[in-house]
């Protein structure tokens, strides 16, 4: 084979990784809560993705890439059957965030089953519809319902300092936790 033309893609590829990466891997890390291995589950996912790229480059990689992130979760959770849990979180602290509140949601995020962790990572960090999170997973919308409402209550039980009224930010934003009972 030649030399790579302009026409093959590369760049665009580079240039997609180089920009959507970062928020891949936390979404990654916090849907397995293991540093290593969200790595390598976006690693996979971006390999995937680079097979792919001439058929999804027009379209939305970054849902093509956590729909094969969220997918080979589950299937690594199913294998595995248990889950591995890490102190340290790959993003830098935010200056301007509240670190104390982070740690409660990450925390509270462990002690979640990894289908209803999933579901709450979609739905509220992804900020995805119930009908794209059911697509990611390859659920039902009435599974990604009830999951999500198991998930919560759950959250309300392990870390009740997330509730209504604890969960507002300083500059009145919430962590959008307060969804009905």
């Amino acid at each position: 084979m030649g030399p790579a033309t302009a026409d093959d893609g590369r760049d665009g590829y580079v240039s997609f990784v180089e920009c959507h990466q970062r928020r891949l891997l936390r979404a990654a890390y916090l849907v397995c809560g293991n540093r290593h291995q969200a790595e390598d589950l976006l690693q996979d996912a971006l390999l995937k993705l680079a097979l792919r790229w001439p058929h999804v480059r027009h379209g939305d990689p970054a849902a093509y890439v956590r729909a094969i992130l969220y997918r080979d979760a589950v299937s690594w959770w199913r294998r595995r059957r248990r889950e591995w849990l890490s102190a340290y979180p790959p993003e830098q602290p935010d200056r301007d965030g509240d670190g104390a509140l982070r740690l409660t949601v990450h925390a509270a995020l462990d002690r979640l089953p990894p289908r209803q962790r999933a579901v709450l990572v979609l739905r509220y960090f992804e900020d995805l519809t119930e009908v794209a999170t059911a697509e990611a997973l390859g659920v039902t919308v009435g599974t990604v319902k009830s999951q999500c409402h198991a998930a919560l209550r759950r959250l309300r039980e392990v870390a009740p300092e997330l509730g209504p009224d604890k969960g507002r930010c300083d500059d009145g934003l919430t962590t959008r936790l307060e969804v009905n009972p």
